[in-house]
């Protein structure tokens, strides 16, 4: 079940959000976090990163879950520039190891978008790790290779500067 979540359900998400951040980057996922990377780490990311963001309605956030556990995530982030009202960052499509290969990120990426065009956006813009399973479900989603910055961002595991891979949407 995927569903948008309001300020006043962040509390009570706030130990699943963490339990799948911290599993994540353990697995190797590279969304700006590096080994050793504590439970304690994820919590503040959540609580002082994104909850101020929804809360200030500066990001959408949504949640998949499974038996009442969220165990997947994705947000939307409007673009703050007066020249760019047209368009929202993706960010941090996250799901559970457990709980992978279910159809779930491709879920959260369905309700983003649909909640983008309901907003009247017409051009999502993300980064992913170069050649990261993520971005073959975001080619299959209709998004667009824009270009590849190379050493952009360090693997999770060791000092090694990676690839990421730049990607849009157009949703009109």
């Amino acid at each position: 079940m995927i569903e948008e979540v309001s300020t006043s359900d962040l509390p009570s998400i706030l130990g699943d959000l963490t339990d799948t951040l911290h599993a994540c980057v353990h697995d190797g996922a590279s969304v700006g976090f590096v080994l050793p990377f504590s439970r304690q780490s994820a919590q503040e990311f959540w609580e002082a990163r994104v909850f101020p963001m929804v809360a200030a309605k500066a990001a959408i956030l949504f949640v998949a879950r499974r038996k009442g556990r969220v165990v997947g995530t994705v947000q939307l982030v409007p673009a703050p520039m007066p020249n760019q009202p047209h368009r929202a960052d993706v960010s941090k499509l996250l799901v559970h190891p457990d709980f992978r290969r279910l159809g779930l990120g491709r879920a959260l990426m369905t309700a983003l978008q649909d909640k983008a065009c309901y907003l009247g956006l017409s051009l999502l813009v993300l980064d992913t790790r170069s050649g990261d399973p993520s971005q073959a479900l975001y080619q299959s989603l209709g998004f667009q290779v824009a270009g590849e910055i190379p050493g952009f961002c360090r693997n999770p595991f060791d000092d090694r500067l990676e690839p990421t891979t730049y990607m849009y949407k157009n949703l009109q």
